[in-house]
This record gives C-alpha cells, sequence and structure tokens, in this order.
C-alpha cells in the first residue's frame, strides 16, 4: 500500500516548508497511519522538506504513551505488525482537531483517540 497520496505528500511537505521558515502552524493531521495487526497510530502534519523523509506527528507505538516526534516514512514503510501486515492508511480519515488537540486528548487517554 501507498503510505501518501501526492496531495497528501505535497500538503505536508508545505506544512514542513512553514516550520523550516519559522512559521508557527498547528495544522490539523493530514494523514493518518495505523497498524492493522497492532495499536500503533500515526497522525502526520508535516515532511522536512530537507530529506522528504522525516516526517512530524503524534507517534503512539500502541505502548499508553503518545507523544509528538519525528518518524522516518522509510522505516513506516518497511515496518511489520506481529502478524507480519505492513503499516496502511487509513483511507476514511478525516481530521476533526488541530494536532495540540490530539496531543492533549491523547495526553490523557493514553491512545490517540478519534
Amino acid at each position: 500500500m501507498v503510505l501518501l497520496t501526492d496531495v497528501e505528500r505535497a500538503k505536508l511537505l508545505d506544512h514542513g516548508a512553514a516550520r523550516a521558515r519559522g512559521e508557527v502552524r498547528d495544522p490539523p493531521p493530514v494523514v493518518k497511519l495505523f497498524t492493522p495487526d497492532f495499536r500503533a497510530v500515526w497522525l502526520l502534519t508535516e515532511i522536512d522538506p530537507g530529506d522528504g523523509d522525516m516526517a512530524y506527528g503524534l507517534c503512539d507505538a500502541g505502548l499508553g504513551f503518545p507523544e509528538l516526534g519525528k518518524i522516518s516514512l522509510s522505516y513506516l514503510g518497511s515496518m511489520r505488525g506481529p502478524k507480519g501486515m505492513q503499516v496502511a492508511r487509513d483511507l476514511n480519515f478525516t481530521a476533526s482537531r488541530t494536532l495540540s488537540e490530539y496531543a492533549r486528548i491523547a495526553e490523557i487517554a493514553g491512545s490517540i483517540i478519534d
């Protein structure tokens, strides 16, 4: 499965370029990635335009400690869950809040809630 569409990648790179310019943004996540055979979830808002691989967003490894941080898209593309399933894009995801709101709720809940 393709992790990002061209439109999603363009939007993620735009947000990353804005951060690189020093702009302060709190956008809604562009894409939700997850492991179908585990509880790991990533809500991504940007990609570093300098390398095109390092994404930023709310990362939840499924262990009860979601946090804002960076993750390599190539790593996600090669990652497999416990039953060997690849990371997938949630085709039905539409963000309903900003990244900081998702992070605040996830910290309280111990996982990403949507």
